[in-house]
């Protein structure tokens, strides 16, 4: 795999991806989709396409702290109607990284987390500000037709570049999620999801030694993350907490267009 070893980073550069590796940790447990900008951090840092195998493990540490945090508050209908659709994403996904090149992978997603923050945004202008804590949209015919949707969108966007939290950040605002449930469902969501992708990422030749020793170095920095974001998240609002998800999708979008 074309990537830095942990000997090679500058203290300069390991120092951002420790950064990267803090808001990893506190996006699972307070504003998911904030950890787009560790995704921008690694592949600005590491090659693009490398990048990808590095923070994966990263990432299922945050979703292993997270589900030891909200794992009482799990939407598990939700979760059964996602996952299948999702293993098509993850599927299609790694046949797309197979002739992509990076120009192309970071338009495709930006341009789909931008679409879904915008539909979001419309959606829940109509939706009653006093939405019950528990979501219905999964039992309805429409309901399960976008849970597939966004379950192909988020496998595929989560595989090419460890983009699915803006993608389930959008689906779960949509559905109506309140906060405690929207961190539980997403926290044991994404641990399956992540999980799953590592056998294909190896395949791929993302993962080996090198960027294994790195994750080593670089995990001790979530648990803090976690705790910092367990903390802020009982002091936001949920009006505030949608509003910092949208924000955070959008600016993932923005960065992957620019980049």
């Amino acid at each position: 795999m074309n990537t830095l070893t942990l000997w090679d980073l500058t203290g300069w550069e390991f120092a951002a991806l420790a950064f990267a590796a803090l808001l990893v940790g506190f996006s699972k447990t307070a504003v998911s989709g904030a950890n787009t900008v560790s995704l921008a951090v690694f592949a600005a840092v590491l090659p693009a396409r490398a990048s990808t195998g590095v923070l994966l493990p990263i990432l299922i540490a945050g979703d292993v702290l997270a589900v030891l945090t909200y794992r009482r508050h799990a939407h598990w209908p939700t979760l059964w109607r996602l996952f299948p659709a999702v293993a098509a994403g993850v599927v299609v996904g790694t046949v797309f990284l197979l002739w992509a090149d990076d120009g192309i992978v970071r338009t495709s997603i930006g341009a789909i987390l931008l679409l879904m923050a915008g539909v979001t945004v419309w959606r829940r202008r109509r939706a009653d500000a006093d939405a019950e804590d528990e979501p219905d949209g999964v039992v309805t015919r429409a309901g399960r037709l976008k849970a597939r949707s966004y379950g192909v969108l988020g496998g595929f966007t989560t595989m090419v570049a460890n983009a699915g939290g803006p993608v389930m950040s959008m689906y779960l605002l949509s559905a109506g999620f309140r906060k405690l449930g929207f961190l539980g469902t997403s926290a044991f969501f994404f641990l399956i999801v992540n999980t799953s992708k590592l056998p294909f990422s190896a395949g791929l030749g993302l993962i080996d030694a090198d960027s294994l020793l790195l994750d080593a170095a670089l995990v001790l920095f979530v648990v803090p993350g976690a705790l910092l974001g367990k903390w802020a998240v009982t002091r936001i609002n949920q009006r505030l907490f949608e509003q910092l998800v949208i924000a955070a999708t959008v600016v993932g979008g923005v960065q992957l267009l620019l980049r």
